[in-house]
């Protein structure tokens, strides 16, 4: 069950990283972020002639009624386009949700570096750390696309509110695919990175279980063989021994020139080992 689970959380992180960053590809890409509508409402049968109709997105903006239709023109961000917009208010919308670029742009980075990362863990699964670092890029990827979608909406709402009611005129502002593809992939990176942090719990719990307790890596301190732990130990072994002075040589010299000018006494008797029956056995080993 748990290997079940396991193979399920990496799957899962893998299905759910790649259509996120999917998506939030195609929604940088796009240009359907906002699609707007204004005209006049004529009084006499009260029915609206639309003035201007466009459709932008973070890098462009296409015109499809009024006097640009079926031009694209690219956003400029540090010039103004050369364009005719029929009023104020909507050539402001276009300048403010400039803002909301940069963080679309950070999110994408996140989301492709998660995943990459995510399936050099995927296919080296030993290297535990990978499954956590990228749950936290795929959240931070999510996080910094939630912020852009945030600042769009308001500053989109800011302006639509300042814009003067007037009854003969209308204005008509709605959300395209694009923005929804950007708010389903932060959905989609948010769910990535929760399966990616809690896989990695996972493999680490698995790790410490099977991991064997560090008793088990210390020596045997056992005398009943000859490759005791105890000479595993530097603090058990026998001090180097010193060079002799020739004065300790001459002084040793002495003593057998002694001990070979006295008399050598009898041997004692020798003693008989005793006799043991074939099926009886002496061992000297204390196991």
């Amino acid at each position: 069950m748990s290997s079940f689970s396991t193979r399920a959380l990496t799957l899962l992180s893998s299905v759910f990283g790649a259509c996120g960053l999917l998506l939030v590809g195609v929604a940088v890409s796009t240009d359907y972020w906002l699609l707007m509508e204004e005209g006049i409402v004529l009084q006499q049968n009260q029915t609206t002639e639309v003035k201007m109709a466009l459709h932008s997105g973070l890098w462009r903006v296409c015109f499809v009624a009024g006097p640009e239709k079926g031009r694209c023109v690219a956003s400029e961000y540090f010039t103004e386009p050369e364009i005719e917009i029929t009023t104020e208010n909507t050539a402001n919308i276009l300048k403010m949700v400039r803002t909301a670029t940069p963080f679309p742009m950070v999110s994408l980075l996140f989301v492709f570096t998660a995943f990459v990362i995510s399936n050099i863990g995927h296919i080296r699964p030993q290297r535990t750390i990978l499954a956590f670092v990228s749950g936290i890029f795929f959240i931070l990827s999510g996080l910094s696309l939630v912020v852009g979608l945030v600042l769009y909406i308001s500053s989109i709402n800011d302006e639509v509110m300042n814009r003067p009611r007037e009854p003969e005129q209308f204005f008509h502002y709605r959300y395209g695919w694009s923005f929804a593809f950007a708010a389903s992939s932060f959905l989609l990176k948010e769910g990535a990175g929760v399966m990616s942090v809690y896989l990695f719990m996972k493999r680490y719990a698995e790790e410490e279980l099977y991991r064997p307790h560090p008793a088990l890596y210390r020596p045997r301190m056992s005398d009943c063989s000859d490759y005791s732990g105890q000479f595993l130990h530097p603090d058990s072994w026998p001090p180097p021994q010193r060079g002799r002075s020739p004065s300790d040589v001459s002084s040793d010299i002495s003593i057998q020139l002694n001990q070979t000018s006295m008399p050598m006494a009898a041997p004692p008797s020798a003693v008989p080992p005793p006799r043991y029956h074939t099926h009886m056995r002496m061992s000297a080993s204390p196991c």
